[in-house]
């Protein structure tokens, strides 16, 4: 994912999370820290974005920062694509855990971390904005 990208990643965050969206400046801020600590990607359906997603890594930790998909593009393994590549990455760079959080009221979200292999370790209560739990998730990639 690049600054040119950001407009096409601005309007999926705000459609796909519009209590929380990100602002075009964390967003930025993101996208400069790329390639040190951070890892962005994008997916595209005839050309068009329809999903992105995020990696922090540092150490041997990494966390998933973010995935969207577009409504109507989900369910098609968009998102377990990205996730792949983020945990590939992740890999790649060291890491030997990677953590999450995903809204407790998401159980499709929560099914694909599982599938990936996370676990979940904890709750964060009234996390997001609107009062609603997150529940923390890791996944270990080496012993």
């Amino acid at each position: 994912m690049t600054m040119d990208d950001l407009p096409a990643a601005l309007a999926i965050e705000r459609t796909c999370f519009p209590a929380d969206a990100w602002s075009e400046g964390m967003l930025r801020g993101e996208l400069s820290d790329q390639p040190r600590t951070r890892h962005y990607v994008v997916a595209l359906v005839g050309g068009e974005i329809v999903g992105y997603a995020g990696l922090a890594a540092a150490g041997d930790q990494a966390d998933v920062q973010t995935i969207a998909v577009l409504p109507e593009h989900r369910g098609t393994g968009i998102g377990g694509m990205m996730l792949a590549e983020l945990l590939a990455e992740a890999g790649r760079r060291g890491a030997h855990s990677v953590f999450l959080e995903v809204r407790a009221d998401n159980p499709v979200a929560r099914g694909v971390y599982e599938h990936f292999g996370f676990e979940q370790i904890g709750v964060r209560r009234r996390y997001y904005e609107d009062g609603t739990d997150a529940i923390t998730m890791v996944r270990k990639l080496h012993d």
